[in-house]
Order: C-alpha cells, then structure tokens, then sequence
C-alpha cells in the first residue's frame, strides 16, 4: 500500500445538528429518546454532502437522490482519488485495476467508469465495483486490489465513497424508532481511497499479507438495508455487539495465527466503529487496552460511522501518529452478519 487520500464534505458539529434539526424532526414522545442517542453517540463532528440544516432530504424521492449521489459523489470520490495517487507518486494512466465500494447510491454508467474518464485513467484498466457490502467493503474490496496487484504486477487503486446523508428517513407517525434514530446518529459521509503497488516499485509501505471473514447467517436479519420508495432505510438490531462478540476473537486469533503471530504482536488497530458499545465489546474481547482503539474513537468522534471508508479513515490516522505502527490489523462488521479482518505490516524490502 503505497498511497491513501481522503476528501469530506463539509463538517459540521453534532450538537448543531440536532439543536438545528433533529430535536424538531423528532418531536413530542420521541425527542427526549432520541437525544440520549444522539449525546451518546460519541461523535462531535460529522459531514454531510446534504446537510439536514440547509436540506430536508427525508421526504424526497429514491430517483431524486439518486440523481443527487451521483452529482455529489464523483467530485468527492475524484479528489480522493487525486489524492492517493499523489501520495503515491503515481499517475492515473499506470492504474491495472480501478476497484470502487459504495452501497449509497445506484447509477449507470456507476463512479467506476465516469471517474476513470474524468481522471484520464486507460482505456484498458480494469474495473470491479462492490456493492450493497455496507460497512465492512473495504476489506474485501483491499483483499480484490491486492490479490491483482501479486498476480499482475500492476498497480491498483481501491476508492470507498459513501453519501449516507442522503438517506433521511421521515420521522414516522408510530412510537420511536430506534433503529432510525441511532442510524441518523451515527453516520456520516466520505471518500477514502488507497492505492497498491508491487513492492519492488514503490516502497516503504504496507504490505496486505491477508484478508479474512466469518459470516454468521443466523443473524442476517440483524443489520439491514433496504431500498423503499423514500431512500434506503437502515435496520440495526440491538443485538448486533453480542453477535460481534461471539466471532471476533476467533476470527482475529485465526488470521493472527496462519502467520504465527498473537495479540499482542500486533501494534495497531483500525476498527471499524460502528458506534461506542462495537468498539467497547472489540476491546474487552480481544484484551485490548483503551490506547489501542484511540484511533477508532478519534475517527468516531471526529467524523461519525461514514460506512465503508471509515476503517481506512482509521488507518490513515495510524499511519500519520509519530511512531507509525508496524503490525495493524483492520476489522470491520456489517451485514451478514459479517465480520471482516485484514492484517498489515510495513515493509522497506522490496521483493
């Protein structure tokens, strides 16, 4: 991994939006609910491409945002882009493989083929866009990038863009939603994007050594995303942390152990955090202390659950630290349940 970039719209504090809109968007019995939520949440700042203070997007049309993804997610995910490429000192023309994720928006031609146009990409690149993976499409979409750069040799380029603000729900006429209501707590908007090379052409760096997952199907009600006539509308059980408990520490021992490393090993860890009790219930599984999830609370506080570029919004905090670690493992959980893991090391060899 050679090169990361990350673009946000505007930020804005969460305080602010819910003094500026939610505490009236959910009015009467639901409002005192929905602000222990959304003070619990342990975000402070998020960003939004359609901020709920200057649009009231819930009652639109799923056609009207999707034509409003798409003007707003290709200028977002470009700069991304252009970012990572600089980073990695690469142009757009050498890219082998353009790989996008993105589960907020549907439009044809999709981000993968405008953006290589308007980034001047080759004709010839190679394209794979991930959907509907949510959370954790990361992970297998870096697994995918990776595994063509070993068996091409080339360069490959993986964005993750997400516009959740998009996907305002209508307050509803019944008792509280809580599902609705913690959604509209947590999540945010962004674009990361990472680039991967061949290591005898661009390095120090990580090294991806493997992609991992377990998926539990017993639960796949529990995490949901369902396209209705008003956006799409998230479905979050209570009960998804004690799913994450039951495979976390089996799924991380797993790929830590095919190459004969332990916990404590590791020196970073970028967690994807779907909200403070995900994080809390890694933590106390895997024997964690608090500073090894800092990096994960800061990207939650400071940028909300922004869905698939989120644990790479982690690791590009981990990389800019100081002493940047040399082992990190990436975790990230989704629908499924699905429980993803990837382990990186650096690297200043090349093969």
């Amino acid at each position: 991994m050679s090169g990361l970039g990350v673009a946000l719209p505007p930020s804005t504090v969460q305080d602010e939006l819910w003094e500026g809109f939610f505490a009236h968007h959910y009015a009467g019995r639901r409002r005192g609910l929905a602000q222990r939520i959304f003070a619990n949440s342990g975000v402070i700042t998020r960003q939004a491409a359609v901020s709920p203070l200057l649009e009231d997007v819930s009652g639109w049309s799923t056609e009207r945002r999707m034509l409003r993804y798409q003007a707003e997610a290709v200028p977002l995910g470009s700069t991304a882009v252009r970012r990572a490429l600089a980073d990695a000192g690469l142009a757009a023309s050498e890219l082998g493989l353009f790989a996008v994720c993105s589960c907020t928006g549907y439009a044809t031609p999709g981000l993968d083929i405008l953006l290589a146009r308007d980034l001047d990409m080759s004709p010839a690149v190679q394209r794979l866009f991930v959907g509907h993976m949510g959370c954790y499409a990361a992970l297998p979409g870096l697994g995918a990038a990776s595994d063509f750069v070993v068996a091409r040799g080339r360069p490959a380029l993986l964005l993750c863009t997400e516009l959740t603000s998009l996907h305002m729900q209508p307050a509803g006429t019944g008792g509280p939603d809580v599902q609705q209501i913690v959604s509209h707590a947590l999540f945010s908007d962004a674009a990361a994007a990472v680039v991967l090379t061949p290591r005898s052409k661009s390095f120090p760096g990580y090294v991806v050594r493997e992609v991992a997952a377990v998926t539990d199907t017993t639960t796949a009600g529990h995490m949901t995303w369902e396209v209705t006539d008003l956006g799409f509308r998230m479905g979050l059980s209570p009960e998804v942390p004690s799913v994450l408990s039951a495979h976390v520490r089996a799924l991380v021992g797993e790929l830590l152990g095919r190459h004969r490393l332990s916990i404590g090993e590791v020196d970073g860890w970028a967690v994807h955090p779907g909200g403070p009790k995900i994080l809390d219930v890694v933590r106390d599984r895997l024997g964690l202390d608090d500073r090894a999830l800092a990096a994960s609370r800061g990207v939650l506080a400071a940028y909300g659950n922004c869905s698939s570029p989120t644990v790479l919004l982690v690791l590009d905090a981990l990389r800019r630290e100081p002493r940047p670690p040399r082992r990190v493992v990436l975790l990230a959980f989704g629908p499924g349940l699905t429980l993803y893991g990837a382990l990186l090391e650096f690297s200043t060899v090349a093969a």
